[in-house]
């Protein structure tokens, strides 16, 4: 029996010089080539990548062509090679995967060029997808976990299947994107970050969430042996003096912590990562210790609101004065917190949103070097819940600005409309008013000018400290309205904003 070949292509969301490991792509491939074999094609580096698709599939024979979807900006580029694949290659099966067609399957479907897609993991059921496929066996399709297809013009889905732990003897082929060490990059913790993700999913559920949404609470740790092997090397291999851990919650429980942090101390790679405030509270100081050995440069929190209540709408678990804790806390430990928020909720929509302008305000004054990146609330229709979720706690209906009910697209192209890409990066809402849209980016500008982000590394230090005299009046004195001067500054400076770029 002929091995069945894949391939997967991670269309372009970022600029070269901010691209990271394709780590999704790398995980499936590792799954792939347990019974066959595959190619990766990343739009991040291959700026042409929609030829260099067409090229492959001319070159070498593949079985199906697997492409990683992300809402936002990536909706366009993953439109675009689908509809070269099919245009060029009619009979070449189109599956789709990742948040989108999770989140939002049938819309995913209604496209032409989709045949197939796979809701969350897709370690066992894209391997089993393209054994059916290379071998002709369309009844054995029915029995593929989280797969979703067309079935004579009608959208089946199939059972979702279990939560998958993670394979402590899986190895990612780091050969496949070429040379891997152009995905090292110069950031605010070393010369040559690496980008690296040890665990998978998260065990709380909150409502707004994709990974919530995608891994329905589940979550898996890595092996030790397997985050020392990975971690050696990108250390002694490629040459990384630093990570990015892309674990959607890497502090989970202490006692499941202490042996990953133990391997990691050990080694000493400054690190950034995303974190619970509640999490990071518990930790004992034995704990602690192992953090600062391991050399934690900057955590992202979830802080989300001031709002008890609305904390508790969104299941996030957490309270506003462990906010506040956790933002001491990290300060004496040498700990940057990276504190996100959403504004702008659908109810008492201004009234909130200028409590969190004052809460983060306090947040400066307990610790000045808090990172703040601000959000617009976007919550996610009930339909795009995890199947486990829909129905608990239902939101209120989404309306408007004009009292009408928020209709989301029905098509991929629909998606790439500007005011949804923006909706799907947490950038705007239907139901904010100009005058709230320009109270919101006025903060943000006054906020980022008096206290530029440590991330900035191309900025002169110059440059940053005269923006931030400039910007200290107008933040004392609460005078957000209308920063033009700031606003011109900041054309020339360009200062950096972490919600856009990242590290």
């Amino acid at each position: 029996m002929t091995r069945p070949h894949t391939l997967l292509i991670n269309p372009t969301v970022t600029s070269r010089s901010s691209a990271r490991f394709p780590l999704s792509l790398l995980h499936l491939a590792a799954a792939l080539d347990k019974s066959g074999s595959s190619d990766i094609i990343d739009g991040n580096v291959d700026r042409d990548f929609v030829n260099d698709t067409l090229h492959a599939l001319r070159t070498r024979r593949f079985d199906a062509v697997g492409i990683s979807v992300m809402g936002g900006p990536q909706m366009a580029p993953s439109i675009e090679v689908s509809k070269a694949v099919r245009e060029h290659f009619p009979d070449m099966p189109i599956v789709w995967g990742g948040y989108f067609p999770t989140l939002y399957t049938d819309t995913a479907l209604a496209a032409p060029y989709v045949d197939y897609a796979i809701r969350g993991q897709g370690e066992e059921s894209f391997p089993a997808l393209m054994t059916a496929l290379s071998t002709g066996d369309a009844s054995s399709l029915a029995k593929i976990g989280s797969l979703s297809r067309k079935v004579d013009g009608e959208i089946v889905h199939n059972p979702s299947r279990r939560f998958s732990l993670a394979d402590p003897n899986t190895v990612l082929s780091y050969d496949k994107l070429g040379d891997p060490s152009r995905y090292l990059a110069r950031t605010f913790l070393g010369r040559r970050t690496a980008a690296h993700q040890a665990s998978v999913g998260c065990r709380f559920r909150c409502t707004f969430c994709g990974v919530a949404a995608m891994f329905g609470g589940a979550t898996a740790l890595p092996a030790t042996t397997r985050l020392e092997r990975e971690l050696s090397y990108l250390k002694y291999e490629l040459g990384a003096d630093s990570i990015q851990y892309f674990d959607h919650n890497f502090f989970d429980r202490e006692e499941d912590m202490v042996p990953l942090l133990e391997v990691m101390a050990k080694l000493e790679l400054p690190w950034w990562c995303y974190a619970r405030s509640d999490a990071l509270l518990k930790l004992s100081e034995s704990s602690w210790k192992l953090v600062r050995k391991s050399r934690l440069r900057m955590a992202y929190i979830g802080a989300e609101s001031p709002s008890g209540q609305m904390l508790k709408d969104i299941r996030k678990g957490t309270r506003p004065d462990q906010t506040l804790e956790v933002a001491e806390l990290c300060r004496r430990n040498g700990v940057i917190p990276e504190l996100s928020f959403m504004v702008g909720p659908p109810e008492n929509t201004e009234e909130e949103t200028e409590h969190t302008f004052e809460f983060i305000r306090e947040l400066k004054r307990i610790n000045p070097q808090s990172e703040i990146i601000v959000y617009v609330y976007t919550p996610l229709p009930e339909s795009s819940r995890h199947e486990k979720d829909r129905g608990k706690r239902p939101s209120a209906p989404l309306l408007d600005v004009n009292g009408e009910p928020v209709v989301f697209p029905k098509t991929p192209e629909e998606w790439t409309q500007q005011h949804w890409v923006d909706y799907a990066c947490h950038a705007d809402a239907p139901w904010l008013t100009d005058k709230l849209r320009r109270r919101i980016r006025d903060f943000v500008t006054v906020l980022r000018c008096r206290y530029p982000t440590a991330q900035d590394l191309r900025s002169p230090r110059w440059a940053k400290r005269t923006l931030s005299v400039a910007a200290s009046w107008r933040y004392s004195y609460r005078k957000y309205n209308r920063p033009w001067e700031l606003e011109l500054a900041n054309r020339l400076v360009k200062l950096r904003m972490p919600q856009v770029s990242g590290l």
